[in-house]
This record gives C-alpha cells, sequence and structure tokens, in this order.
C-alpha cells in the first residue's frame, strides 16, 4: 500500500460528500482537524518528555561514572596520607653523601 494520491483523494471526498451531506462536511473537516492537531500536540509532548528523561537518565550516568573512578583516587590520596613515608618517593641527590668513617683509636 503506498501513498494516497490526487485520484484517491477526490474518490474519498466524493464518498463522504455522499455519505455526510454538503452541510455536515466542513463540520466533519473542521473536527477532524483538532483531532489530528490534538493528537500532533500530544505525540511532542510525549517526544520531549522521553527526551528530557533520556537526557536526565544520561547525566545520571556520566555523574555516576565520574563518582566511581574518583572513589579509587581519593582512597589512593588517603592512603598516602596515613603513611607518610610511603607517599614520599625519594629524591636523587645532587650531590654524592659523604660517609663519615671512625678511626679506631
Amino acid at each position: 500500500m503506498g501513498p494516497i494520491g490526487f485520484p484517491e483523494m477526490v474518490i474519498i471526498l466524493v464518498i463522504a460528500l455522499v455519505v455526510f451531506g454538503p452541510r455536515k462536511l466542513p463540520e466533519l473537516g473542521r473536527s477532524l482537524g483538532r483531532s489530528l492537531h490534538e493528537f500532533k500536540k500530544a505525540s511532542n509532548e510525549l517526544r520531549s518528555t522521553l527526551e528530557d528523561e533520556i537526557r536526565i537518565e544520561e547525566q545520571r550516568d556520566t555523574r555516576a561514572k565520574s563518582e566511581s573512578e574518583a572513589k579509587p583516587a581519593a582512597a589512593a590520596q588517603a592512603t598516602a596520607a596515613a603513611e607518610p613515608g610511603a607517599a614520599e618517593a625519594p629524591q636523587p641527590a645532587d650531590e654524592p653523601q659523604s660517609v663519615s668513617r671512625s678511626t679506631p683509636a
């Protein structure tokens, strides 16, 4: 079934004119137009609501992911702060260290 062309629309309008009469047809057209408008409005509202919910869910996922990545880093910093010697890396000496030798007296 393809799209409705001009000849099909003319046939449908002639049948509607015969069935409903010329006085009732404009009223039916207006009510059909209002119904289509309301349907389009409702579908647009639904679509925007769904897009908002999807965007909010993506933001929650992104926030949860960043928080889960931040927790191990915070734990590592807390561990380093608890062990002061382990957190400090030995610094290379620029000058050789002098070794004092005691001579037996």
